[in-house]
């Protein structure tokens, strides 16, 4: 079947909220919600294509849009390939020419119904975070730790990563109880690194795998909410082929820890995630001021050991 090409942009406010339209009576799936967008003509690239639907579905000129995820699906009438785009500025008011009505979401808590099939797992992509923050109890002490998090938790940090493999059994299980703990205190979502008895024991939203034991699965950990470290693009494919909900690739840049290595650079980052379905997070030497770069490229956000326990500079 001939792939259909087609841009669909995540239009979103400052307050988070993402804009759904919902399709009109003479369409396929009449009265389904979806991303606005449309067919990639002949001779135009995505991005020329977002900006070209988008005027003429809601009056507006995009300002700022960045590439994200790339999905396919089967329908009945078509196989299509998604380019997700968010879309952080335009000019203009928004005004609907083609859909039935118009509705901001949150994400999280969509209260419209049906979706589109397609978009169930951007739905869930959404409601991931910025940033990502990688515990490191094992080299300052879980007391620091534990302070560090209790500290970026109130700053908003809302995804935890608990990579404590190094610490005593027993000490990282206290540790990890713990951690847990206050992630649910403020509704932060917590992973536990490749040990699945902890992450359940533990109560944790779900597993991260590194990447050998990533490559080691063949379907994905029953979990909610599964992660893994990645590579290379084999890494990355065989993530996206298992189901997992997210990424992390790199180092991108020298890190405190391997300062001699110059990382993979931002090129090569952009090359290893291009058109993936599932959301990727920069890792490696990174501070929440590389999160527009990292963005600009199709990243979800940025990973950090140190640099998401650290206070962000007074302005």
């Amino acid at each position: 079947m001939k792939i259909t090409r087609v841009a669909a942009a995540v239009v979103l406010r400052e307050d988070g909220s993402f804009l759904l339209g919902r399709r009109s009576a003479n369409t396929f799936y009449p009265g389904y919600w979806e991303f606005p967008g449309g067919k990639v003509e002949a001779g135009e690239t995505p991005r020329e294509a977002l900006m070209r639907e988008l005027a003429e579905e809601l009056g507006i000129e995009v300002i700022a849009a960045t590439p994200w995820i790339v999905r396919e699906h089967v329908y009945e009438h078509a196989h299509v390939r998604l380019y997700f785009f968010r879309v952080t500025q335009w000019r203009g008011e928004l005004r609907d020419h083609v859909h039935a009505a118009l509705e901001w979401q949150h994400p999280g808590a969509t209260t419209v119904a049906p979706m589109l099939p397609a978009n169930a797992p951007v739905l869930a992509a959404l409601a991931l975070p910025e940033m990502y923050g990688i515990t490191h109890a094992w080299q300052i002490g879980t007391a620091e730790q534990l302070s560090r998090l209790d500290a970026a938790l109130e700053r908003g940090l809302k995804l935890v990563q608990l990579r404590e493999n190094a610490l005593p059994e027993m000490q990282r299980e206290s540790f990890v109880a713990a951690a847990v703990a206050r992630c649910r205190q403020y509704g932060a979502r917590v992973l536990v690194n490749g040990d699945a008895q902890l992450a359940r024991a533990s109560g944790a939203d779900g597993l991260h795998l590194p990447a050998r034991q990533l490559m080691a699965m063949s379907y994905r950990p029953p979990f909610p909410l599964v992660a893994a470290s990645c590579h290379d693009r084999r890494e990355l494919e065989h993530a996206a082929r298992l189901g997992l909900d997210f990424a992390v690739a790199g180092p991108v840049l020298p890190t405190a820890s391997h300062p001699d290595d110059a990382g993979i650079g931002w090129e090569h980052f952009a090359a290893l995630i291009s058109d993936l379905p599932l959301p990727v997070y920069a890792i490696g030497g990174l501070s929440p001021a590389d999160l527009p770069a990292a963005q600009a490229l199709g990243a979800q956000g940025i990973a950090a050991i140190r640099a998401a326990w650290r206070p962000a500079p007074a302005r």
